[in-house]
């Protein structure tokens, strides 16, 4: 339905069949008659064409051109009037030009051109065709005889007057507004929408601009909250769809660039938007997230219509269904402002993303933490899939408060490379909770816990947390404190850490190790350097990332030692190495940037 939408504004250059029935489907041969020739003619069309007199458009229709008529016959106007209780004598020229121009477009238009979809009429509204069942215009009038072919046109015969249109006629007209209709009429019966809506043009509250989500917008709102239509009261109902309408205003697409900083004017609700121009016109409202103006312009005599693809919250609404990630972020959080945050979503499109229902737990940096990042750089001077991925790396699934948080590993949505293998982050919970180490080792501490959202949680942290190497991890886990030592101050001829921090994809990245933890290291006597340093190699496997998955039984792997050992899986996972020492796998997949971690409960020995 979006895209369909989006083919509002070219509707003319998209070609759908119509069919009429049996008995209306004559295609008439060109006529060296004119429109108000083949009127004036026709006994069944004498009342419009002592309409078209009294409005003086009688020579606007006698006139070369390319016109489209919509023509109601007699009793079609017999009909109106009746309902109006007046007689065509009663209405005047100003009365009825706009509502004879309502019935003509300035393109000729035969049955076979008609499309689905919004164009321009001549009394300067829009004109909504369906052609999804014969042909129906505004809602309100059938085709009932096609391809009336005349020089300066065709005439389409319908069977009942096109009254001007409010912008509640397009919604009930349009089938892609079936759910604000229902919003607007049903599920609020103590508000007179319809009414409201169809309010005449300079009457308090009245033009109105109405921003109309579709169909496919109220069904990603439920999708976001998780929730069923009948799950909002009517008086939320009433507040999300005041703020979709800016009355008093008459905004057209055009006017758009010109509001005053970007910021609307205040909304039925009382709250303001945020217009974006950037790749687009799109809406921010108080989720941060961007709603896109698909169709521009649906235009009546008391406003206009935009269509957008998403439903707009406000902050009152916000209070009473909760805020997502994506909102506490926008509105400057609980307890810091992260407004750099927000930006950087918004960057990476992960704005929209972190605003759906989907329960996840959200170490939030601040503005504080953002700038000592870039170090007066800008975030857009990063490549966006970085930006993405470090943000990713802040996000683990599910809702973890403090208290759920423990001395462990988890993932997050950040990934390896172009695989779907999710990155490791390591959570100390000793003192406080410490991630990947601290801010000294690229990590980052919770300052303020638990700031609870609709979709899950967020813990504040004090900066930014780098993308983590292999190295990220054996600092950061006091398991491999003898490890670290035995890279760093036990082997300084050779740069460990240097090697062990080598990008993805540069030789000899990535790295496959198997860490042995503290105890493992104190059941044997560390030699000295020149023993240590081929030792070291043997627990690292160059060039490859062997996760767990990747493991089979009696596989031999070569070293950067350039010895092997072998693989046995069965119930566990073991190593036998060149000793015929038999070492357990006791954690296997810590994921990093450059390679991935198993740690071992023995020190793998090769044969020297």
């Amino acid at each position: 339905m979006k895209n369909f939408l989006k083919t509002v504004l070219i509707a003319f250059l998209t070609i759908t069949v119509f069919s009429c029935s049996d008995d209306d489907d004559t295609t008439f041969p060109p006529s060296s008659t004119t429109i108000a020739d083949f009127v004036a003619a026709n006994a069944d069309y004498s009342s419009l064409l002592a309409a078209l007199e009294k409005a003086e458009l009688v020579q606007t229709l006698s006139e070369e051109g390319s016109f489209t008529v919509f023509a109601p016959n007699n009793a079609a106007f017999d009909a109106l009037l009746t309902s109006l209780g007046v007689t065509l004598d009663d209405l005047s020229k100003d009365d009825l030009t706009p509502i004879l121009l309502n019935h003509v477009l300035g393109s000729r238009l035969t049955s076979t051109q008609l499309t689905t979809g919004y164009s321009d009429n001549l009394a300067g509204f829009s004109t909504y065709v369906n052609t999804s069942s014969g042909v129906q215009i505004n809602g309100i009038s059938t085709v009932t005889q096609a391809d009336i072919e005349q020089s300066n046109g065709v005439i389409h015969a319908v069977d009942a007057v096109i009254t001007l249109p409010t912008v509640t006629t397009f919604a009930v007209a349009d089938p892609n507004f079936d759910t604000l209709q229902a919003a607007l009429t049903d599920l609020t019966p103590d508000t007179d929408y319809a009414t409201v809506l169809s309010t005449a043009n300079g009457t308090d509250p009245a033009p109105f601009t109405v921003f109309a989500p579709t169909n496919d917008a109220f069904t990603d709102l439920l999708d976001r909250f998780n929730i069923e239509i009948a799950d909002l009261t009517a008086a939320q109902l009433e507040i999300v769809l005041n703020y979709h309408v800016i009355a008093g205003a008459n905004v057209l697409a055009a006017d758009l660039p010109g509001i005053p900083d970007g910021v609307t004017p205040a909304t039925l609700q009382g709250e303001t938007l945020t217009l974006n121009l950037e790749g687009g016109a799109f809406l921010r409202d108080k989720t941060g997230v961007d709603s896109e103006i698909i169709a521009t312009d649906v235009k009546a005599t008391n406003g206009v219509i935009h269509a957008i693809d998403k439903v707009l919250l406000p902050n009152a609404a916000l209070d009473a269904l909760g805020r997502s990630f994506t909102a506490v972020a926008f509105n400057g959080g609980e307890a810091s402002d992260f407004s750099s945050l927000y930006a950087a979503l918004r960057i990476t499109g992960l704005n929209d993303a972190l605003d759906s229902a989907t329960m996840r737990t959200v170490f939030a940096p601040t503005n504080t933490a953002f700038d000592a990042l870039l170090d007066g750089a800008s975030l857009e001077d990063l490549p966006v899939a970085t930006v993405t991925q470090i943000l990713l790396n802040h996000v683990i699934d599910g809702k973890l408060l403090s208290t759920d948080l423990s001395t462990s590993y988890a993932n997050t949505l950040a990934t390896f490379g172009d695989t779907m293998n999710n990155l490791s982050i390591y959570i100390n919970t000793s003192s406080g909770v410490v991630l990947n180490g601290g801010m000294a080792n690229g990590g980052a501490t919770v300052a303020t816990p638990n700031v609870e959202t609709r979709n899950g949680v967020i813990h504040v942290v004090d900066a930014v947390i780098g993308l983590p190497t292999v190295v990220t991890f054996a600092v950061a886990d006091s398991n491999f404190s003898t490890l670290v030592s035995a890279l760093t101050d036990l082997t300084p001829a050779t740069d460990f850490v240097s090697v062990l921090s080598t990008a993805n994809g540069t030789d000899p990245a990535p790295f496959t190790v198997f860490a042995p933890t503290n105890d493992a290291f104190s059941a044997i006597t560390i030699p000295g350097e020149s023993e240590l340093t081929p030792i070291l190699q043997y627990h690292v496997v160059a060039g490859a990332n062997v996760r767990a998955a990747d493991l089979s039984d009696g596989q031999v792997v070569t070293t950067l030692e350039t010895g092997t050992f072998t693989v046995n899986v069965g119930s566990s996972v073991t190593i036998t190495d060149e000793n015929s020492r038999v070492t357990n796998v006791v954690v296997t997949d810590v994921q990093a940037v450059n390679g991935v971690i198993h740690v071992v409960d023995q020190v793998l020995l090769p044969m020297m």
